[in-house]
């Protein structure tokens, strides 16, 4: 049977592949609407002379949170990224604009957090191969999403300090520990496996790809495999990198809550920290989550016997920091030069 219709004008899977791709492009602005709805219901709710007075206090210190601990994490990442490439670029600042790049295309792009990544590795030439760097950029993401479960493993034992085990809070982020944890593994056996060029092959029996691409494709396919068999320890300090940025990224609600005159610990800090991440993490197909982190932080914030305005207040701060260092990273893409590709070596 033909894989065309009945006009023997186009393929029916070419039609099913723009009709998907229609879908997801009226969807994802919907949930950004819907995510925006929910953070001014929020903020209706807390209060807006609450909210004003709270940034009130906040004054000039709001600078310090924007700036640090931000762009510690950002090299933390930045090094994570260079622990998943055999022969990084020789200026690390390379390697941390591309990063920087890659970001901001994600963040501010209806691409599920991922339309960056292929901007990252561009970026690298010429010194480094496009496969090197399409294979470090997926690497990447692997340990990005481990150093996510470790966090909330690790932001479990803190909530611990401060909550029992039966709460419905932790009970719940138990259950979301072994969903991450499925997740991340199903994503590694899938990435061990032929699914790259597995998925090229199926899209030339369709007619959707030339044929010439499946070697390239099934060359990303053994790169990538012999990445996670044969450089694992360097996968790992990757994940460990991660794992930091993330922690010390988790300061930013600390320095907050105490410029604002309250009380709140390092370990509380970590653990609403660790539990918000996994709210982002399962809501990756919403625009920056918007409308999840708001929402979860005040709840976590009132679970832990604080007030739901220090929780919305710390949620916009940390889109205030998304917004500048998004900026930044089109700063950073402006000024990489794009020069021809001559692998190095």
């Amino acid at each position: 049977m033909s894989v065309r219709d009945s006009f023997g004008e186009r393929p029916i899977a070419s039609r099913w592949a723009r009709a998907r791709r229609a879908i997801r492009t009226a969807a994802r602005p919907l949930l950004f609407g819907v995510g925006l709805a929910i953070v001014g219901y929020l903020i209706w709710d807390v209060g807006p002379d609450v909210m004003w007075e709270t940034f009130r206090r906040l004054s000039w210190k709001v600078l310090i949170v924007l700036v640090f601990p931000a762009w510690i994490v950002v090299v933390l990442d930045t090094l994570g990224w260079r622990f998943t490439l055999t022969r990084p670029p020789r200026s690390f600042f390379h390697l941390l604009a591309a990063r920087l790049a890659g970001e901001a295309i994600n963040a501010s792009t209806p691409t599920a957090s991922v339309g960056g990544e292929p901007i990252k590795a561009y970026l690298l030439r010429p010194e480094v191969s496009t496969r090197e760097a399409l294979v470090s950029v997926i690497a990447d993401k692997t340990t990005v999403v481990v150093a996510q479960v470790i966090l909330l493993g690790v932001g479990l034992l803190a909530g611990l300090r401060a909550l029992p085990l039966s709460h419905p809070l932790m009970l719940t982020m138990v259950g979301l520990l072994g969903l991450q944890t499925i997740c991340v593994v199903g994503f590694v056996i899938v990435q061990r496996g032929r699914v790259i060029g597995g998925g090229g092959r199926l899209l030339a029996r369709l007619g959707m790809a030339p044929r010439v691409a499946l070697v390239k494709l099934d060359g990303l396919d053994q790169a990538l495999r012999s990445t996670y068999v044969e450089r694992w320890r360097q996968l790992l300090v990757s994940a460990w990198y991660h794992f930091l940025a993330l922690a010390i990224e988790t300061l930013e609600i600390y320095l907050v809550v105490r410029f604002l005159g309250e009380q709140i610990s390092v370990t509380v800090a970590l653990a609403i920290g660790a539990f918000a991440s996994a709210a982002r993490f399962f809501s990756f197909m919403i625009p920056g989550s918007l409308g999840v982190v708001e929402g979860a932080n005040v709840r976590l914030f009132a679970a832990f016997g604080m007030a739901g305005s220090l929780g919305l207040t710390c949620a916009l701060v940390q889109r205030l920091r998304e917004i500048l260092w998004t900026a930044a990273g089109f700063a950073a893409l402006s000024l990489l030069s794009v020069r021809p590709a001559s692998r190095r070596g």
